[in-house]
């Protein structure tokens, strides 16, 4: 299984490397596309397009496109589809299951198709995209505090990106009540965020824990909305940590 615990982080998580990728297999399809849609224009606001796959593996991702309002200024872009297929749980393991990603981003985020030529522009997508179909390629799952670099060894998502890894959140950003949207008895679908990070703060994640990184964030006034060139809440006057 490509989820196992390889080793642990001196913080003391386990490490999942994710090698053994799946097949091509024809998508799953979009059982809850409709819930989906509406639960976002529900707590934030109308959608003004989707980004629709051609090809789909696994799972069909399309990203949804909420814009900026005087309420919400922020760009949200949201997934729907990750959640058509049970995330694999480790055994005594209790997270959800079903999950939708989401991606905040400053309101006047180059976001037509002509912009997507310059991969500076395209990076949040791609990563939606990737991270929402990695559970179900590799046998594994995302829940709160995972992160997951860049490649390996770990790359930035752009040129000119200082970022090369994101961390899975809940949104500190979006309505209460958007983090949780319930099909029917047996599925209930929890919305999360990605916040993109520096390599110094992965490396501090992993030495000493989500709970580190995330106080950083708080005392550095870091949310969860992108900010290309924003503080690197790991870095210090005199080093790191």
């Amino acid at each position: 299984m490509s989820n196992e615990h390889d080793d642990v982080s001196p913080g003391g998580s386990p490490i999942l490397l994710h090698t053994q990728e799946k097949d091509f297999e024809p998508a799953h399809g979009e059982e809850s596309i409709e819930q989906i849609s509406a639960h976002i224009e529900h707590y934030l606001g109308p959608i003004s397009g989707v980004f629709h796959e051609i090809v789909s593996d696994a799972v069909h991702i399309d990203v949804h496109v909420v814009p900026a309002t005087e309420d919400m200024p922020y760009l949200r872009l949201v997934t729907s589809g990750m959640s058509d297929l049970p995330m694999p749980l480790p055994e005594g393991v209790e997270a959800p299951q079903h999950m939708e990603l989401m991606l905040t981003l400053p309101a006047d985020w180059p976001i037509q198709h002509g912009d997507f030529d310059n991969e500076a522009h395209y990076w949040p997508i791609r990563l939606l995209k990737s991270l929402a179909r990695l559970p179900h390629k590799y046998d594994t799952w995302l829940g709160f505090g995972h992160t997951v670099p860049n490649g390996d060894p770990a790359e930035p998502y752009a040129p000119g990106v200082g970022f090369d890894g994101a961390i899975v959140l809940p949104s500190v950003s979006a309505p209460e009540g958007f983090s949780h949207l319930m099909i029917d008895d047996a599925k209930t679908i929890v919305f999360m965020t990605l916040v993109p990070l520096y390599p110094e703060e992965m490396a501090l994640k992993l030495k000493k824990g989500s709970d580190a990184l995330l106080d950083r964030f708080d005392a550095k006034g870091v949310k969860d909305i992108i900010e290309p060139g924003r503080v690197n809440v790991a870095r210090k006057r005199f080093g790191l940590f």
